[in-house]
């Protein structure tokens, strides 16, 4: 197996590229925008096909080049169906199993620094992301972060992998490479003898600063690091044609709108009039900017989809989780999936409407 370790020195960011050198079929894990031509170059030199683009989670800290390498090599890519990256081609489950030539790569399912956070173990190599540091672990205190279930993917899952498997992080601040794991069970600073309880308050009191490419990472992230351009025609294509590109029965971005529609109460154009006129409803706008500039409906307050869960707590109208809210985007499937989103964060009355501002449009001729 080829095996390399790159570095990206802006966001301090491991990538990994992995390729079986008989059928020359490769992958990436954590590819970085800003490194996509390193990529190139490499998978000239070994004359590889990438088939991959894994993701450990939908980024806060860099733009993944997932989307690029797509565009570039025809590769498929891969998150967490609960990342929330409505573009990726495969989305991912516990336990699912890859293939490059002979060489099997499995996900594991390492919730806790965001819902959506996958390990990949091929072979002795666990690649953790940003569950399992070298002498740490992740943030748990935005994107849904929870300190109770990384406590519970560590020491149930990774560290009950055998002894001598090496672990190679998302991320290193000390310019550390590559751990293992009876390293990080006997003397990982965070996790090494404490309770869960322990580890919980180790946790809640770290006070790290907000991540500095937050604003910018996440929402690219959402859409595979393409760029507005990019993710708009993406978006569309998805939305109205419904098209799967996994070669695997996965969830596709479609496939996760229509799961969303089962959990979420949707009305149509007349009723969303209804309710805006008898009001004490706050309207939201999940589309993009440069969409919500081209028009939107009067009173909106825009919320891109791609930044609710961080940017939530900013708007005042959303202080009170029992009012009621009614969501759109420009056809109905950025809406389903922001107020799913929205529900999960203890909204109790999310509403989306159905057509989206197409539909009002349409309704207002």
């Amino acid at each position: 197996m080829l095996f390399k370790q790159l570095f990206d020195k802006e966001t301090w960011t491991y990538t990994y590229f992995l390729a079986d050198e008989v059928s020359k079929e490769a992958a990436f894990i954590d590819p970085v925008n800003t490194q996509i031509e390193t990529y190139m170059t490499l998978l000239a030199e070994h004359g590889v096909r990438l088939k991959y683009s894994f993701e450990t989670h939908v980024h806060a800290d860099h733009i993944t080049a997932s989307g690029l390498l797509r565009q570039r090599t025809g590769a498929q890519t891969c998150v967490s169906h609960k990342g929330g990256a409505q573009l990726a081609d495969v989305q991912l489950h516990d336990g699912d199993l890859f293939r490059l030539g002979d060489i099997e790569i499995k996900a594991i399912a390492t919730p806790g620094h965001t819902p959506g956070c996958t390990s990949y173990l091929c072979g002795e190599r666990l690649f953790s992301g940003d569950s399992l540091f070298i002498g740490g672990c992740g943030r748990t205190d935005f994107q849904g972060g929870s300190a109770s279930d990384l406590y519970d993917s560590i020491t149930q899952k990774l560290f009950t992998l055998p002894d001598d498997t090496l672990v190679y992080p998302g991320h290193d601040y000390s310019e550390r490479w590559v751990s293992n794991i009876h390293q990080e069970r006997t003397t990982n600073q965070r996790l090494a003898g404490k309770s869960r309880e322990e580890f919980i308050e180790i946790m809640t009191n770290l006070n790290l600063p907000r991540p500095r490419l937050i604003d910018e990472s996440v929402p690219a992230n959402r859409y595979c690091g393409l760029d507005e351009n990019e993710r708009q025609d993406a978006v569309a294509r998805r939305e109205e044609q419904g098209a799967s590109c996994s070669a695997r029965p996965k969830m596709t971005g479609v496939d996760l709108v229509a799961a969303a529609k089962q959990q979420i109460t949707e009305v149509n154009v007349d009723k969303a009039k209804q309710l805006l006129a008898e009001g004490n409803i706050t309207l939201i706008d999940t589309r993009e900017e440069s969409e919500y500039a081209a028009g939107h409906i009067d009173n909106a307050i825009l919320l891109p989809r791609g930044v609710i869960e961080f940017k939530v707590n900013t708007v005042p109208e959303l202080a009170d989780a029992s009012k009621a809210i009614l969501i759109y985007c420009r056809t109905g499937g950025r809406s389903a999936l922001a107020a799913q989103t929205l529900q999960t964060l203890g909204y109790t009355t999310v509403l989306s409407m159905a057509g989206g501002f197409e539909a009002w449009q349409k309704a207002q001729a």
